[in-house]
C-alpha cells in the first residue's frame, strides 16, 4: 500500500519546515530506514527517514519550499510509475473562523499519524500567554501537554476531548485581539476540506488511505496503539491487548477499553500455544562494538550508564518513540526512547515496555528458547568470537517483515554502535 511522506513536526513549537534537500530522487527505489530528505526549522537540521519501503514517487516539493507540518510532499509507492500527488498547501479548513495563528496537532514521533486531544486547558475567550498549557494530547506512546506557542486569546478549539486528530491538522486559532465571538467545535462537525480533484477528471484517485484496524490487524510498525496508561495497567492485570485486536476493536486503546477485554471469552491459556505461535530469530555479529561504544560515549559526552545506551540502540531500531526494558542479572529497568537520534535524551520512566533487551552478556548461556511474552524480546549474548542477538514474539506483536527488519537493525548497531548517530 502506498505511504505518504509528510513534513514532520520537530519541535513544538514548529509550523512548517524548509526542505534543505531531497537525498532520493523521484522514481529511485528506498528501504524502511533510508535517508529521504533533510528538512531545516527555526532550531535544529534533521535528516529525514522513509518511514516505508518502495518507490519514490509524487515528490510536490522543491528544495527550498516552505512546508506546513503534516502536508504530503511524496509518496513510496509500489512502483515507480508517476502516481497523483496530493498538494502541499495548508491544512487549515477552508471555513470562515476567527483570523489568528493556527495551533495544529503535534507530531511527538515520526511514525505518529494522529493523536487523541485528552482535555483543554483553556477555554474559549480565554486570554493566553505563549508558554500557557493549551490542551493535552496522547498518542500511542506518551501522554504530554501542549503550549500555546504565542500570546493572544483562544479564538476557537477545533476539536473536543476524545476526538483523534490527524497530525499537522488545526486544533485552535489564537487570534491577537480578544474574540466578540469565540467559536468551540468538533472534529466531526468541521466542513470538508476541498477537494483539489479536477472535475474533469475520468478516473478517481485511487484511495492510498490506511484502511481501518481488523482483527489480527496491526498498526504503527507492527505495534499495538495503546495509551501508556492502558498499557501499565494491562501488564499489572495480565490482561492481553492483542485479544482486541483478534476481536476487531479499532485502535488505539485506553483504560476504558480493558472493561471491553475483561469481558472478552477465555482463549487457549498461551503457555499450550506459545512453541507452535512463537517467532524466533537470531543474528551472529562478528564483532562486538559495545564497549567501545560505551567508553567513549562517557569520555566524550559523560553518557555513562550502559542501560540507556543500550536502550536507545534498541529503541533506534523499533520506530521510537517507544519504551525499552533493559533486563540484566535479574534487574530491569525502563527507559523512554524519543524520536531522533540523541542518546542523551534517553530516560527511566514506568510505563510498560513495547521491546524488552535482556542483557546475558558475562552468563554461560549461549543459546535459548524462552518463548513469547508480553512484549517482544531480544537477548544479547556471547557468541563465538563476537555475539548473537535472539528475537522472541508472537504474531500478533510484530508481523515477519517488522520482526527481521528489527532484528537486522539492532544487530548492525550493535557492531557498528557509531552509525546509530550518523
Amino acid at each position: 500500500m502506498p505511504h505518504d511522506v509528510t513534513m514532520p513536526q520537530l519541535g513544538m513549537a514548529q509550523d512548517a519546515g524548509k526542505i534543505v534537500s531531497w537525498l532520493k530522487a523521484p522514481g529511485d527505489a528506498v528501504v524502511k530506514g533510508d535517508l529521504l530528505f533533510e528538512v531545516e526549522t527555526d532550531k535544529a537540521t534533521m535528516e529525514v527517514e522513509a518511514q516505508a519501503s518502495g518507490f519514490l514517487t509524487c515528490v510536490v516539493a522543491d528544495a527550498g519550499d516552505d512546508v506546513p507540518v503534516g502536508a504530503v510532499i511524496a509518496r513510496i509507492s509500489n512502483s515507480a510509475e508517476e502516481e497523483k500527488p496530493a498538494p502541499a498547501g495548508d491544512a487549515r479548513p477552508a471555513d470562515d473562523l476567527p483570523e489568528g495563528h493556527s495551533v495544529t496537532m503535534p507530531q511527538l514521533g515520526m511514525a505518529q499519524d494522529s493523536g487523541v486531544l485528552v482535555s483543554w486547558q483553556k477555554a474559549p475567550g480565554d486570554a493566553v500567554a505563549a508558554g500557557d498549557m493549551l490542551f493535552e494530547v496522547e498518542t500511542d506512546k506518551s501522554t504530554m501537554e501542549v503550549e500555546a506557542g504565542r500570546d493572544g486569546y483562544l479564538a476557537a478549539t477545533l476539536a473536543e476531548a476524545g476526538e483523534e486528530v490527524p497530525v499537522g491538522e488545526p486544533v485552535a486559532i489564537i487570534s491577537a485581539e480578544a474574540p466578540a465571538n469565540p467559536v468551540a467545535r468538533s472534529v466531526a462537525s468541521a466542513p470538508p476540506a476541498p477537494t483539489a480533484r479536477p472535475e474533469a477528471e475520468a478516473e478517481p484517485e485511487p484511495d492510498t488511505r490506511p484502511e481501518p484496524a481488523k482483527p489480527a490487524q496491526r498498526a504503527s510498525g507492527g505495534r499495538i496503539l495503546a495509551s501508556p496508561k492502558a498499557r501499565r495497567l494491562a501488564l499489572e492485570q495480565g490482561l492481553d491487548l492483542a485479544k482486541l485486536v483478534e476481536a476487531g476493536h479499532p485502535q488505539p486503546y485506553h483504560v476504558r477499553d480493558l472493561e471491553t477485554l475483561r469481558a472478552l471469552p477465555a482463549a487457549t491459556p498461551a503457555s499450550e500455544v506459545a512453541t507452535a505461535t512463537t517467532r524466533m530469530l537470531t543474528a551472529e555479529i562478528g564483532t562486538d562494538g559495545l564497549a567501545a561504544f560505551a567508553d567513549w560515549a562517557a569520555e566524550a559526552h559523560g553518557l555513562t550508564d550502559a542501560d540507556a545506551l543500550l536502550a536507545g540502540l534498541a529503541g533506534a531500531s523499533l520506530s521510537p518513540p517507544c519504551i525499552v526494558a533493559v533486563e540484566r542479572f535479574g534487574q530491569a529497568r525502563h527507559f523512554a526512547v524519543p524520536a531522533g537520534r540523541a542518546l542523551s535524551a534517553v530516560g527511566e520512566t514506568e510505563d510498560a515496555p513495547d521491546l524488552i533487551l535482556r542483557d546475558l552478556r558475562g552468563t554461560a548461556i549461549r543459546s535459548l528458547a524462552v518463548g513469547a511474552e508480553a512484549s517482544p524480546v531480544l537477548t544479547l549474548m556471547t557468541g563465538g568470537t563476537g555475539l548473537s542477538v535472539t528475537l522472541e514474539c508472537g504474531p500478533a506483536q510484530l508481523d515477519a517483515q517488522t520482526a527481521i527488519t528489527l532484528l537486522s537493525d539492532f544487530a548492525g548497531r550493535v557492531e557498528q554502535p557509531l552509525r546509530h548517530l550518523l
